[in-house]
């Protein structure tokens, strides 16, 4: 007997314009595009880019997919100083972190870096932030989600531009500040996460949200890498599901192969929450630059935006010369599932079979 299908189309779907509940945080506009033209929502995480950058890049990803939504993602935090620069915030970090370092720099053999990249060249402050809000709100795509931080303001100028707005949330209370900044639709992140993330799993998050959402679609997200999961995502209430690992195994992403052999390799275990990244808990793939900071003797990572600038020429050239055990990513619980390097079209389809798998699979117990 031939299994029933079933249609993932849903009113979250139908308010966007997309045809699949599955949205895509990703680190390449390739990949953005990508998973947009594949049915689902294709949102770029464009935390790291300089507003300039940031510009030619939301004109590529439109470029790239002209006849789907698209979205982006900012990291918004309300606690920083208005401006900062490099000189100021460097000048700041303690001598004992300065030569802790260095000391990574001569352990690992690590070339100077012979070009910037975002830690390196920028320090998060809010005059940052409002120049990236600036370059999204100008540009042409559908969604704004706003992973760290609701401002109203932000939130507002991207309404004001016909953007649908989507906040971050990791527990009730984030949820019930993004309502009232004007969020239209929340994504309930989960302890399982990739990147920065709270301590409430995502199997228990996700049903605290929808209760409180008040009629808003609510998006499950972390540690979610199967369609499995994004038919429990459904079961819980939620309207669909935000992956952000899973792509970083998409051929379109092009990692580094060092960085995609250690991803690849990892197992749910493999990954870690530290401070090392960014200043604030943030789960990355375990690597030699976040062991050396857990070390007995390792000074405390310190806070945004004063450990990016500590950390920011050696990331740069860990980047640059590919330095594989330092080499690392922000990655979530899910990156078990991540077990090949595959076009992000083969992804798609196969966390759709599995979705609709799971659902029919249910099927016996439903009572007529």
């Amino acid at each position: 007997m031939q299994a029933v299908t079933t249609s993932l189309n849903n009113a979250l779907c139908r308010r966007l314009g997309i045809r699949l509940p599955i949205f895509g945080l990703a680190h390449r506009v390739e990949v953005a595009a990508a998973i947009s033209r594949a049915g689902g929502l294709g949102v770029y995480a464009a935390a790291r880019d300089g507003p300039n950058e940031l510009a030619d890049k939301l004109r590529l990803l439109r470029q790239l997919c002209p006849d789907h939504p698209v979205g982006v993602d900012l990291l918004l935090p309300t606690s920083l100083p208005e401006q900062n620069t490099r000189e100021a915030v460097a000048a700041a970090v303690p001598v004992g972190h300065r030569a802790f370092v260095q000391g990574l720099f001569e352990r690992f053999k690590v070339p100077p870096a012979t070009h910037g990249n975002f830690f390196s060249q920028y320090v998060r402050s809010q005059s940052l932030f409002e120049e990236q809000v600036d370059a999204v709100v100008a540009s042409d795509v559908n969604v704004f989600a706003a992973g760290v931080g609701t401002p109203v303001a932000v939130l507002s100028r991207a309404k004001a531009a016909g953007q649908h707005t989507i906040a971050l949330v990791g527990n009730v209370r984030h949820a019930q500040k993004a309502m009232e900044a004007g969020a239209d639709i929340l994504v309930a992140q989960g302890y399982d996460a990739g990147g920065h993330t709270g301590p409430i799993g995502t199997f228990t998050l996700v049903p605290q949200i929808v209760a409180c959402a008040g009629g808003r679609p609510v998006i499950a997200a972390g540690g979610i890498g199967t369609g499995a999961q994004v038919a429990a995502s459904l079961a819980l209430g939620a309207q669909g599901a935000w992956l952000g690992t899973l792509w970083l195994g998409t051929r379109e992403h092009e990692l580094p192969a060092a960085l995609a052999a250690k991803l690849i390799a990892a197992g749910s275990e493999d990954t870690v929450i530290t401070r090392a990244h960014s200043g604030k808990p943030c789960r990355v793939v375990r690597s030699a630059f976040s062991d050396a900071w857990a070390e007995k003797g390792a000074p405390e990572p310190l806070a945004m935006p004063y450990q990016q600038a500590l950390t920011g020429e050696l990331l740069a050239a860990v980047e640059e010369h590919e330095i594989g055990p330092l080499m690392y990513e922000a990655a979530g619980q899910s990156v078990a599932w991540l077990n090949k390097i595959e076009p992000v079209a083969d992804v798609m389809q196969r966390l759709v079979a599995e979705t609709q798998a799971a659902l029919n699979g249910l099927r016996p117990y439903l009572v007529d």
